[in-house]
């Protein structure tokens, strides 16, 4: 049955999620998209949260990124389990569970399994194309680059001028963005930013680049979100730049690789992250459900 976890659930919930990570598998969702939610503070992550579960065992998680759209995550040896998969379907069809609320909807399940086997039976078809990239952190560590000068906030190392800057930023670089210093410390108070660090890029004096990175554990891979550079600083190298430190520090944090998906239709972002080091891996489609 498909439930809605309180916020005294969700320490649990990551660390099952993180679990679920691996190399093999084309950028799942991951604790870091659970944190970068969190800056709505606790209430507002649990709620836009579903899970499934059988005889105690966490099975799956989706998470709701608006009222249509969900995206999900399940454990790798449950991939092939029809029943959960045709009870996923079940309830993604019923509004009444609380899953997606209308008839056109979407799914993003970056899995090949029982589940994307269901719903293609059922009439979803293949949405927008996305790339998953990824940088293997074996061996030595990234290179920053020297002309930007990284800076690190932890749950624990947050200067208030810091978290400005940071915030700053993001609303420079994504103009609809609402993110504050007030947003930034309650996403730094939830369980994923335990093991994850804002990462911002100084050009001299000024804030420039940052990212968030969001560790799943040692031997797991990391996530980029978000990246970001401030338009009146771009074409100098600086996304670059940003994405080689996200990955030093990612590595840092004994992450097995840096992964990060952007639209396919997102070229100049796809460039940006491949001058890092990243590698794309086969395009990924979200499920659509027309309408």
């Amino acid at each position: 049955m498909v439930t809605t976890p309180s916020p005294g659930d969700l320490p649990d919930l990551v660390d099952a999620l993180a679990t679920w990570q691996h190399d093999a598998a084309p950028v799942p969702l991951h604790p870091g998209d659970v944190g970068w939610l969190w800056r709505f503070g606790a209430d507002a992550t649990a709620g836009a949260l579903r899970t499934w579960s059988r005889d105690g065992r966490l099975l799956a998680v989706g998470m709701l990124d608006g009222p249509d759209l969900l995206r999900l995550a399940c454990a790798p040896d449950a991939w092939t389990d029809r029943d959960l998969a045709d009870e996923i379907r079940a309830d993604l069809d019923d509004p009444a569970t609380g899953v997606l609320s209308g008839a056109a909807a979407q799914v993003e399940a970056r899995w090949t399994g029982a589940l994307t086997d269901a719903l293609r039976g059922d009439g979803w078809v293949d949405g927008e194309p996305w790339t998953p990239l990824r940088r293997d952190l074996a061996g030595d560590p990234p290179e920053v680059d020297p002309d930007l000068r990284i800076v690190l906030l932890d749950h624990e190392h947050h200067p208030d001028s810091l978290v400005a800057a940071r915030c700053a930023v993001q609303r420079a670089a994504f103009p609809r963005s609402t993110f504050t210093p007030e947003r930034w410390h309650a996403m730094a108070g939830g369980a994923p930013y335990a093991r994850a660090r804002c990462v911002v890029g100084y050009a001299g004096q000024e804030a420039v680049a940052a990212v968030t990175v969001w560790s799943a554990g040692p031997g797991r891979p990391g996530l980029l979100e978000p990246l970001g550079v401030d338009p009146a600083h771009r074409g100098r190298g600086y996304g670059r730049a940003i994405g080689l430190g996200a990955a030093a520090v990612l590595a840092g944090l004994g992450a097995s690789s840096a992964t990060v998906c952007t639209p396919r239709s997102n070229a100049g972002a796809v460039a940006t992250y491949e001058a890092a080091g990243f590698v794309a891996l086969p395009d990924v489609t979200d499920l659509t459900r027309p309408g």
